[in-house]
C-alpha cells in the first residue's frame, strides 16, 4: 500500500510532467469506477499537485488568454457559458493507486480518471488503480480526522502526539498505534517495521510506555538549534524517525515502495532492513496486519495467534554450465525426487541368508509336493496316449462300404 513517501513522490511527478502543459476539455471517468464524476470542463487549464500524509490534492486552474499568450478565444467570452473556478480533487491511493502520463493511444487499462492536454499529439494524465481501492473527492479538502503530515509538518505532528498520550489510542501496542492516521499521518506497514527495528523497540510494547519517555526529553534545558539537529541525527527518538525515514525514502529517488516490483536489486529494496527481509519474525496484530520484527515481540503480543508463513527470498543458483545447483525449500523438483526415492527399494544381496516364517515354509513344501504330483500325472497321461496310438495303428482298417449299412441299420432300428 502506498505510504507517505509514495504519495509525496506522486505529487512531485505530477508537477514535473505537467509543467508547461495546457489541458483542455472535460475530465473523463472510466465506466467501471464507482467514484464520482468530475464535473469540470474548460478550454484551457493547468494542473498542480501537493501531498499531505497519505493524501494528494490536484488543483485544476483555468487560465486566461494573456496567461497563455496564445490566440485562443477565452472561455469567459463565449455566450451562455461562465468561466469555471479552480477545482480541487483529493486522491487517496488505496492499495495500488498512482499517476501516469501517457500518449492518448497508450492509455492503461486501469486508468479510471483521465485529463487530456490541448496540444497535438494529445497526452493524458491518468489516475491508474488496478485494484480499485483508491478514491477521489471532488472539491475535497484534507480529511479532518487525519493528523499533521509526518514529513512536511514535523513540529505539529510531534506536538499532536505528545499532547494526546492520555488518549485510548495509546493503550494499544506501539505497532498498532503507528498506523493510526489521526496521529501518524503517512506511516504505513513497511515504515512502522523499519522504525521499530532500528530503535530495537518490541512491536507489542504498550504505545504509551514507549512515548511517555519523550516527555522528559521535552522538559530538559533548552538547546541551541545546531545541538538539537545534532542530537536528532545521532540519536533520534521514535517520533524523529517517523520523519527521517520517510525523507530517506524520498531522497532515494525512484518511486519508493512498489508491491509489484520485480527489480530485487533496486535502491529501495537495499534500503529495507526488516520489512519483508529473510530471517525476520512475523506476527499479525489485532487488525490482521503483518508486522516484521526481530527478538522479543513484547508483552502485548497476541496469544495463540497463528504466525503467517514468511515469504522465501532464496534464489536459485547456477554453476558454470548453467545447471541448477540449488532450489528453494518445497520446490516441486525436490518433491518429485523424494517421491521417486521412496518408490525405489534397495536390492537385497543373494548371498545373505533369508529368514522364512514356519507357515511360509510349510506352504512352500506343500506347493512343491503338489507340483511333483502334477508332474507324475502328466507323465502317466503321456504314456497312456502313446499306448492307445500304438494299438490303433496295429489294427486293420475296415472297408468303407461295411460302415454305411451299419449306420443305416441303426437308424432303421431307431425308427
Amino acid at each position: 500500500m502506498p505510504e507517505g513517501p509514495e504519495l509525496h513522490l506522486a505529487s512531485r511527478f505530477v508537477n514535473k510532467v505537467c509543467s508547461g502543459l495546457v489541458f483542455s476539455g472535460s475530465v473523463e471517468k472510466s465506466a467501471v469506477s464507482k467514484n464520482s464524476e468530475v464535473p469540470f470542463q474548460c478550454d484551457a487549464y493547468i494542473i498542480s499537485a501537493v501531498s499531505r500524509g497519505k493524501e494528494v490534492k490536484l488543483t485544476l486552474t483555468p487560465i486566461k488568454e494573456e496567461d497563455r499568450k496564445e490566440d485562443v478565444k477565452p472561455l469567459a467570452t463565449e455566450p451562455g457559458r461562465e468561466s469555471p473556478g479552480p477545482m480541487d480533487i483529493v486522491f487517496r491511493f488505496g492499495m495500488s493507486g498512482s499517476f501516469q502520463m501517457t500518449a492518448e493511444e497508450e492509455v492503461p487499462k486501469h486508468a479510471h480518471l483521465r485529463f487530456f492536454t490541448r496540444d497535438e499529439p494529445r497526452r493524458v494524465l491518468c489516475f491508474v488503480d488496478p485494484r480499485r481501492f483508491g478514491s477521489w473527492e471532488v472539491n475535497g479538502t484534507w480529511q479532518p480526522d487525519r493528523g499533521p503530515c509526518v514529513m512536511l509538518e514535523y513540529e505539529k505532528f510531534r506536538q499532536n502526539v505528545l499532547s494526546n498520550l492520555s488518549n485510548t489510542a495509546f493503550d494499544k501496542p506501539i505497532c498498532e498505534a503507528l498506523l493510526n492516521q489521526k496521529y501518524f499521518n503517512g506511516i504505513g506497514n513497511y515504515l512502522r517495521a523499519e522504525i521499530l527495528f532500528r530503535l530495537k523497540v518490541p512491536p507489542f510494547e504498550k504505545a504509551r510506555t514507549v512515548l511517555e519517555a519523550l516527555l522528559l526529553k521535552e522538559t530538559t534545558a533548552e538547546l541551541t538549534l545546531s545541538k538539537k539537529i545534532k542530537m536528532k541525527l545521532e540519536n533520534p527518538d521514535i517520533l524523529e524517525l517517523c520523519h527521517l525515514l520517510p525523507m530517506e525514502v524520498i531522497n532515494l529517488g525512484g518511486e519508493g515502495y512498489n508491491s509489484d516490483r520485480s527489480d530485487e536489486s533496486s535502491a529501495f529494496t537495499a534500503w529495507l532492513r526488516c520489512y519483508d527481509v529473510a530471517g525476520m519474525q512475523i506476527l499479525r496484530d489485532s487488525n490482521g496486519r503483518t508486522i516484521w520484527f526481530q527478538g522479543n515481540p513484547g508483552p502485548m503480543a497476541p496469544k495463540g495467534s497463528k504466525t503467517p508463513k514468511a515469504k522465501s527470498r532464496r534464489k536459485k543458483t547456477t554453476d558454470k554450465d548453467d545447471n541448477q545447483t540449488g532450489t528453494p525449500e518445497g520446490h516441486p523438483a525436490r518433491k518429485r525426487k523424494g517421491k521417486s526415492e521412496l518408490q525405489t527399494s534397495p536390492e537385497v544381496s543373494k548371498d545373505l541368508p533369508r529368514k522364512i516364517p514356519r507357515g511360509t515354509r510349510a506352504a512352500g513344501k506343500q506347493a512343491e509336493e503338489m507340483s511333483e504330483v502334477g508332474e507324475k500325472t502328466k507323465r502317466r497321461s503321456k504314456r497312456s496316449k502313446r499306448k492307445s496310438v500304438g494299438i490303433s495303428s496295429s489294427l486293420p482298417e475296415a472297408p468303407a462300404e461295411s460302415e454305411a449299412p451299419k449306420t443305416q441299420s441303426k437308424k432303421s432300428r431307431k425308427k
